[in-house]
């Protein structure tokens, strides 16, 4: 048993549990720069945030997609440490759902090798049973599979499970695998196109993402 709303929490990380909003944004920027010699709409960028990288690079200049992931890449791995920031008290909520009985996951669109070099400098690989990246399904956000994939690795079900994220994919995913939804208004997404969405609770800061679960 659990003290808490829901037995097991399995969250998104870029712009969820790790601040690294700019970093993605100046990586991209850096990519765009070098490749085409020109920069892109922040806005554009932030509104890209938890889909795979490859994707919106196919999307948005196919013929030079990969040069500009490799370029992306590159840059971001050698800039993570010094650009990438954390949410006040938000890696410390992880703990406290631990120490109350909640399993926690990680289900993300970013590749595996950048998202555990996130979750090591953060201090979060310590709370999380169990990471799902993009290596690891072919389907991605707003499709479930991720998220089930975290859930079947942990050994649980939908029924008492939350997926926590920042961006309308997130909530939009976590309705797909028929589990409640928590959206969190730090990251990427607008308040008012999360809302939109209708998640089971919003949080805008660590004090209200404890409550949400623990009360």
């Amino acid at each position: 048993m659990t003290n808490s709303r829901w037995s097991t929490a399995v969250f998104d990380l870029d712009g969820t549990l790790a601040d690294t909003i700019n970093l993605i944004v100046e990586s991209y920027q850096h990519a765009f720069r070098t490749v085409l010699g020109r920069e892109e709409n922040p806005e554009v960028i932030r509104s890209w945030i938890g889909r795979p990288l490859i994707s919106a690079f196919r999307d948005h200049s196919p013929e030079q997609a990969d040069e500009l992931y490799s370029t992306y890449l590159q840059w971001n791995s050698d800039n993570t440490e010094r650009l990438i920031r954390t949410y006040d008290g938000v890696v410390d909520v992880l703990g406290d759902l631990r120490a109350a009985g909640v399993h926690v996951g990680i289900a993300t669109s970013k590749r595996r090798e950048s998202a555990q070099q996130a979750m090591d400098i953060l201090g979060i690989s310590q709370h999380v049973d169990v990471l799902v990246a993009m290596e690891d399904t072919e389907r991605h956000k707003p499709d479930p599979t991720p998220l089930l994939l975290a859930l079947e690795r942990m050994g649980r079900s939908s029924n008492a499970a939350v997926y926590v994220g920042d961006a309308v994919v997130d909530v939009l995913a976590g309705k797909a695998a028929g589990m409640d939804t928590l959206a969190v208004t730090w990251g990427a997404g607008q308040p008012e196109a999360l809302h939109a969405v209708r998640p089971t609770a919003v949080a805008s800061n660590a004090a209200e993402l404890r409550a949400a679960f623990l009360g």
